[in-house]
C-alpha cells in the first residue's frame, strides 16, 4: 500500500521527499538519535497499535518545501506491545506534511544560498504502525533504508555539484582570461594563471569521471557505502579548490555580486556540500576506513562471524576463524610482495618513461594501470598492517585520514582511465588525464608516505617499519611520482582557454542563453574566439610590420567592443532597503559632515 501510494507521487514531482535524520545533538553521529524517542502504544481511543514521537530535527535538506519526510526514531516498546512482530532501535516513520503535531516549514538560511533546509519538530505525535516505513515487522529495520539511500543519494548529487563547478569554471573563467588582458596580454598567458586553470581542469576531469563511474554503479542497482564516502568527500573537497583557482583567476570580477557574476554563488554554496550528509572532516577521518576496512577485506568478515557464532556451534566457530586466519596472514604475505615488486618495477617504469609518452593513448592506460596496482598493493598491504592496532584504529584518525586520501586517489585514478577509455579521441584528453593521473598518483604516494612516517599504537614502529620496506623498499628512489611539469601545464592550460575540444567535453550541458538576451557566462564563450582570432591577427600584423586590412581591423574593434563590455561589474546605487530611503547618509560620510560642521572652513579652496 506504501508503494502504491508513495512511488507515483514521488516519481512525478508531487510529493518532495526529505529525510528527518540529523538533531541538534546528533549531527554526524545521527545513528544515535538523540531527542528523537517514540513508544508503542495503544491508541486510547480506539486501540489501534502504532507509536507516540518526541522529534526535533534540524539541517533537514528539502524540509521547507518537502511533502513527506523519512522520520528516523528510537523507538522503544517497553509493554511488548510488537508481539514479536517487528524490534526496538531505529526505526522510520513516514509521514505527510499536515500530519497532526509535526511541525515543517521554518528554514535556515545556508549561507544566503538557494539551498532549502529547515527543521522537523514534533512532541507526543501519534503515528499508526501503518505509517511506519515496511509496516510493524519493520520496527528496528530502519537503518538498512537510510543507509541504501544515503549511500546513493550522497555519491550522486554532491559530487554533482562539483561537476556543475568545474563545468563553469573551464567555460568561463577558461574564456575570461583570453578576454581579459592586463599590460596588454591576455591573462592566460601568466605563468600563474595558467598553473589556476590546469589544477581546476585536471580536478574537473577526475570530478566528472568519478560521477560517471559512480551513476552507473547506481544505475546498476547498487548503494555502495564506502565508494559513496569517497565520492562526497572527494569530489566536494576538488569542487572547492575548483572554485577557488576559478576565483583567483576572476579576481575582481568573481567578488563582486550582480548578474554579470557567475562564480561567487558556487563558491559561497559549495561549504554546504562539503558539511551535509556527513561533514568531510568525520567522512575523511573516520568513516571511509572505518567502514571499508573489514567491509572490503576479503577474509575478515568471515572471521569476525566466526567469533559471533553461538557456543553450540564452537567446534564450526574455531574451524572457521583457524581457516580465516591463515587466510588473512596469507593475504598479508601476498601483499608485501606484490607491494616491493610492483613498487620496484613502477619506480623503474616511471624513472624513464619519456615526459612525452602520454601523447600515446596506449602508453597513457598501460604505464598509469601501473601505477594504480602499484598503489593498490601499498594501500592493501596498510590496511593489512592497521589490524594491528585492533580496536584502537577508530580513535587513530589521523592514519585514517591519511588512508582515505590514498584510496581516494586510488579509486578516482582508475575512473580517470575508464573516462579516458570511453571519451578516447577527443583532442587533448591525453595532456589533460596525465594532468590528473600525476596529481592523483603523487596525492596518494604523499598520503602512505605520512602514514608510514606516522604509524600509532605500541607496535607503530615495527608496523611502520614493515611498510617503508613494503611501499617504498629503496626509501625515496621508490616514491618517484611528483607534481606535473610546467610544459604539461601549460599545454592543459592552453587546451582550457582557447577553443578545442576539450573545452568543447567540458561545456557539455552548460546553458546557453538565446542570441540577443544577455548572459554573462554565455557571452564569455561566445566571446572566445572572436578574441582569439582578433589576437592571432594582431600578433601576425606586427611580426609582418604590414598596416591591417579592412576585415582584420573590423575584427580587432569587435574584440576590443567584446572585451570591454564582458569586463564590466555590476554597480549599485544601494546595496540595502535602508539605503535606498530617501535623505540616507552613510555613516561614514556622516560623521565627515558633523566634523566639518564644526569648521569654520569645509573645503579645501576655502581653506587655501
Amino acid at each position: 500500500e506504501q508503494k502504491e501510494y508513495f512511488l507515483p507521487r514521488l516519481a512525478n514531482g508531487t510529493l518532495i521527499p526529505c529525510f528527518g535524520l540529523t538533531g541538534p545533538h546528533s549531527g554526524s553521529d545521527a545513528t544515535s538519535l538523540i531527542g528523537s524517542h517514540c513508544v508503542v502504544q495503544k491508541h486510547p481511543k480506539t486501540g489501534e497499535l502504532g507509536v507516540v514521537a518526541t522529534f526535533k530535527k534540524r539541517y533537514i535538506t528539502l524540509a521547507p518545501v518537502a511533502g513527506v519526510v523519512g522520520l528516523g526514531l528510537n523507538l522503544q516498546d517497553p509493554d511488548g506491545l510488537l508481539g514479536g512482530e517487528g524490534e526496538e532501535g531505529f526505526t522510520v516513520a513516514l509521514l505527510e506534511r499536515g500530519h497532526e503535531g509535526l511541525r515543517m516549514g521554518p528554514r535556515h538560511i545556508p549561507l544566503s544560498a538557494a539551498f532549502m533546509n529547515g527543521t522537523v519538530e514534533g512532541e507526543d505525535v501519534w503515528i499508526p504502525m501503518t505509517s511506519i516505513l515496511g509496516g510493524q515487522s519493520r520496527c528496528g529495520f530502519g537503518w538498512n533504508m537510510f543507509v541504501e539511500c544515503l549511500a546513493e543519494g550522497r555519491g550522486v548529487s554532491l559530487p554533482a555539484g562539483s561537476i556543475g563547478a568545474a563545468r563553469s569554471v573551464v567555460a568561463g573563467v577558461g574564456a575570461y582570461s583570453r578576454v581579459r588582458k592586463q599590460f596588454r596580454v591576455p591573462i592566460a598567458e601568466f605563468g600563474g594563471i595558467q598553473e589556476a586553470m590546469a589544477k581546476a581542469g585536471s580536478d574537473g576531469l577526475i570530478t566528472i569521471a568519478g560521477g560517471d563511474v559512480m551513476n552507473a554503479i547506481v544505475d546498476n542497482h547498487e548503494a555502495p557505502m564506502v565508494i559513496s564516502s569517497v565520492m562526497k568527500q572527494n569530489c566536494t573537497e576538488r569542487g572547492r579548490r575548483i572554485v577557488e583557482c576559478g576565483m583567483d583567476v576572476a579576481a575582481g570580477s568573481a567578488i563582486c555580486r550582480g548578474d554579470k557574476n557567475y562564480i561567487g554563488n558556487a563558491y559561497m554554496s559549495l561549504p554546504i556540500a562539503i558539511t551535509v550528509e556527513g561533514a568531510n572532516i568525520m567522512t575523511r577521518s573516520f568513516q571511509i576506513i572505518g567502514q571499508g576496512l573489514t567491509r572490503c577485506h576479503p577474509h575478515m568478515s568471515d572471521l569476525l562471524r566466526a567469533l559471533q557464532l553461538p557456543p553450540s556451534q564452537e567446534k564450526e566457530a574455531v574451524q572457521t576463524f583457524v581457516k580465516q586466519f591463515h587466510k588473512i596472514v596469507g593475504h598479508g604475505v601476498s601483499n608485501f610482495f606484490y607491494s616491493v615488486t610492483r613498487g620496484i618495477g613502477a619506480t623503474m617504469s616511471t624513472t624513464f618513461r619519456s615526459k612525452k609518452a602520454y601523447k600515446s593513448g596506449n602508453d597513457l592506460l598501460s604505464h598509469h594501470e601501473k601505477q594504480l596496482l602499484r598503489l593498490s598493493a601499498n594501500f592493501a598491504l596498510t590496511a593489512d598492517l592497521c589490524f594491528t592496532l585492533g580496536g584502537r584504529l577508530k580513535f587513530e584518525e589521523l592514519l585514517m585520514g591519511r588512508l582515505a586520501d590514498a584510496l581516494g586517489a586510488i579509486y578516482l585514478g582508475y575512473a580517470t582511465l575508464h573516462h579516458y577509455q570511453r571519451r578516447q579521441g577527443i583532442q587533448g584528453l591525453e595532456a589533460l588525464t596525465e594532468h590528473a593521473m600525476l596529481r592523483l598518483e603523487r596525492e596518494a604516494q604523499d598520503a602512505l608516505y605520512a602514514a608510514s612516517e606516522n604509524f600509532p599504537g605500541p607496535l607503530g614502529t615495527v608496523a611502520s617499519t614493515v611498510m617503508k620496506m613494503g611501499c617504498f623498499p629503496l626509501g625515496g628512489f621508490t616514491r618517484p611520482y611528483a607534481e606535473p611539469g610546467d610544459d604539461l601545464t601549460k599545454e592543459v592550460s592552453r587546451l582550457l582557454t582557447t577553443p578545442s575540444e576539450i573545452r568543447d567535453m567540458f561545456q557539455e550541458g552548460i546553458y546557453s542563453a538565446p542570441e540577443g538576451t544577455t548572459h554573462q557566462m554565455t557571452d564569455l564563450i561566445r566571446a572566445l574566439p572572436i578574441c582569439v582570432e582578433a589576437d592571432r591577427v594582431a600578433t601576425s600584423i606586427r611580426r609582418e610590420k604590414r598596416e591591417p586590412t579592412s576585415e582584420e581591423t573590423d575584427l580587432i574593434a569587435k574584440a576590443d567592443a567584446l572585451r570591454d563590455a564582458l569586463i564590466q561589474v555590476d554597480v549599485f546605487e544601494h546595496a540595502t532597503a535602508e539605503e535606498a530611503q530617501s535623505g540616507y547618509l552613510r555613516p561614514a560620510l556622516l560623521g565627515t559632515e558633523e566634523r566639518f560642521a564644526k569648521m569654520d572652513k569645509i573645503v579645501f579652496r576655502e581653506a587655501a
